[in-house]
């Protein structure tokens, strides 16, 4: 964390009081309060106290009223109070400011499609687009648009480029109202396998896995998956799970090999992505350690970094799911939080995470204990 007050100026005399060197140190340097404000503005946003949230940003403004980070929160938050009119004034300043910013311009379309004017709204993401043509989210609101004003073919066409420079936009469409118009093509169809494929490639082995990670019905994703077993995508095995068998699903050899998935063995054999279940407890454990010490010491950075092994698919995330569903979800929710809220979220909420870290520990060591008398007898 910075320190709240810089280097003081060479011309105070040294005959001043301290208290006198802080204030004019406060007053004098005009960045460091407008940096406060805006701080606080984040932290009223992230409160949904949006109206005190732009007092406080139009504050901000007075020091430095061409500063876009500001205006471009102040915007946002308007935005969310449906101030449209407002908003589009301060997209419009930020645009005379910087007519290539592809944000403002994209926000802008927002607002327009807020006010159901999607031809401006189409008009506005087309700019974003041309000022920078990999902004997958700006492509992404281009197809709404488009399947809105009903041109479907170029609807699909713009949901698949923002597919390509982001594959998560795949799966933020599956659910999107404004693909009503698109949604029973065959273009479509074949972005839900996109968006089960990708699944898979990330670590999400099991049925539940894949509609809990796609947001797809349980009769789509079962469909997809069908689909691209038919197409040789993917390939199907068993795993054990207690004293019965599931299926899982894993990328084809070949289509690994071009995707990018687990690194390779000693003899060319691609690892299994689905650890034994003793080491893959285990690594939990270990990882419990390490997020109690982070969340006592009050570290954000090294908490959301060992949060990320609880959620991430590609270390543990997948035997949350199917073990803690709750708590990796909970545990989702707080690394948003961290980010947009630091140590005061921390603070706020560490008994609250402990107690959870705490719950699932105990959980897993019955879960070992198990395992191990299961292999135990099995190997006798």
């Amino acid at each position: 964390m910075k320190k709240p007050f810089g280097k003081k100026s060479k011309e105070v005399k040294e005959s001043s009081v301290k208290k006198d060197k802080v204030e004019e140190t406060s007053l004098v340097d005009s960045d460091y309060n407008r940096k406060k404000l805006f701080k606080k503005g984040i932290n009223l946003m992230a409160d949904e106290k949006l109206e005190e949230a732009i007092v406080v940003f139009e504050q901000a403004l007075r020091i430095e009223p061409d500063n876009i980070e500001t205006l471009m929160k102040l915007g946002y938050a308007r935005f969310h109070i449906d101030d449209h009119g407002e908003a589009l004034k301060v997209y419009d300043k930020i645009l005379e400011i910087d007519v290539t910013n592809p944000e403002a311009w994209n926000l802008k379309g927002l607002v327009h499609y807020e006010q159901k004017n999607f031809s401006k709204a189409l008009d506005s993401v087309d700019k974003a687009i041309e000022s920078d043509p990999t902004y997958a989210m700006a492509w992404y609101n281009k197809a709404c648009f488009l399947s809105l004003l009903n041109q479907v073919p170029e609807a699909l066409e713009a949901l698949k480029r923002s597919i390509e420079i982001d594959v998560k936009n795949a799966r933020r469409s599956i659910r999107d109202k404004d693909f009503a118009n698109v949604r029973i093509e065959e273009g479509f169809k074949r972005i839900q396998e996109v968006v089960v494929l990708e699944s898979v490639r990330q670590g999400y082995h099991t049925l539940g896995a894949i509609v809990w990670t796609t947001f797809l019905d349980k009769a789509d994703a079962e469909s997809s998956l069908r689909k691209l077993l038919e197409k040789g995508l993917i390939v199907q095995n068993e795993k054990r799970d207690g004293l019965s068998k599931i299926p899982i699903y894993d990328l084809a050899p070949n289509i690994a090999e071009k995707m990018g998935k687990e690194k390779k063995g000693l003899f060319g054999i691609t690892r299994k992505t689905l650890p034994k279940p003793v080491k893959n407890l285990k690594e939990l454990s270990h990882a419990i350690q390490s997020v109690r010490e982070a969340i006592e010491d009050g570290d954000v950075e090294k908490t959301i970094e060992v949060f990320d092994i609880f959620i991430n698919p590609s270390k543990s995330g997948e035997q949350m799911i199917e073990n803690f569903f709750d708590e990796h979800r909970e545990i989702r929710l707080w690394t948003i939080r961290l980010k947009d809220r630091g140590e005061d979220y921390l603070i706020e909420n560490k008994e609250k995470m402990l107690i959870l870290f705490d719950n699932i520990e105990v959980t897993i060591t019955k879960k070992l204990r198990n395992e191990i008398n299961y292999s135990a007898d099995k190997s006798q």
